[in-house]
């Protein structure tokens, strides 16, 4: 077989480069230590400024390091790891530290969550907001659909919403009896409400991981969290403890 255009084509100079600066990170910087500005990195690799800045995006592409404002780029922690078995069997709140209530409300679901639980399209669920944060920063965005009859006894009148009136929906959820759960992946583009919480530009990669929670025989709730595909990875059972290079 002959040589394919693709193989013949060289590799572009800051891909090389970027694997130069991946091992300079490892061996002579800490986690969240400042980098040097453009033009120190350039000098010190030999390289012109506009192939150091395709490295260095890449680079953050690729979760290895992060620009936060006001401060510059920095180094980026190890990715927080995703455990997308189905292992363990709980209710979203319980156990989760890293999980923050923000908001609940009432409103329609998405046709395709509408679909999951069997309800009608125009039916109102209970929609609690979550954010996942992990070193002080937000690495994922849940919204958790909640149909009326999985918590019958949640009343208005307490808190008709904010962070309490989640809270107070997940507690509810909690009393049924958890048979078991379904979870699906898939690689997203992410919206302009979940990059504005997750501090990213819209369209950037995530991570969409829809959950199926099953009480008596039926979908009890839905969750579809969204992660960022820079800072998480995918863990699969007793694999959430590996320690994995970035």
């Amino acid at each position: 077989m002959g040589t394919t255009q693709l193989e013949s084509v060289p590799e572009p100079k800051y891909w090389h480069l970027k694997t130069v600066i991946g091992e300079a990170l490892d061996s002579d910087f800490a986690v969240g230590e400042i980098l040097p500005n453009e033009r120190e990195l350039a000098a010190r690799f030999g390289v012109a400024r506009a192939t150091l800045r395709q490295a260095l995006e890449q680079l953050e592409l690729e979760g290895r390091l992060q620009r936060r404002r006001g401060v510059g780029t920095t180094v980026a922690p190890p990715r927080v790891g995703v455990d997308v078995s189905t292992t363990q069997h709980v209710w979203p709140g319980v156990g989760e530290e890293t999980w923050q209530s923000v908001d609940s409300a009432r409103d329609t679901a998405p046709a395709a969550v509408a679909r999951l639980l069997d309800l009608a399209p125009d039916e109102q669920v209970h929609i609690v907001r979550r954010l996942r944060v992990t070193n002080g920063q937000p690495v994922a965005a849940e919204l958790l659909y909640v149909p009326s009859s999985s918590v019958p006894e949640l009343t208005a009148v307490d808190t008709p919403s904010g962070p309490a009136r989640a809270r107070g929906v997940l507690r509810e959820l909690q009393r049924l009896a958890l048979d078991g759960q379904d979870r699906a992946v898939e690689l997203g583009s992410a919206r302009a409400d979940d990059a504005k919480e997750l501090d990213r530009l819209p369209g950037a990669p995530v991570l969409v991981v829809t959950t199926r929670y099953l009480s008596e025989g039926r979908t009890a709730a839905v969750s579809v969290a969204t992660y960022r595909a820079d800072t998480c990875r995918l863990t699969f059972g007793d694999s959430v403890d590996l320690v994995m290079a970035s």
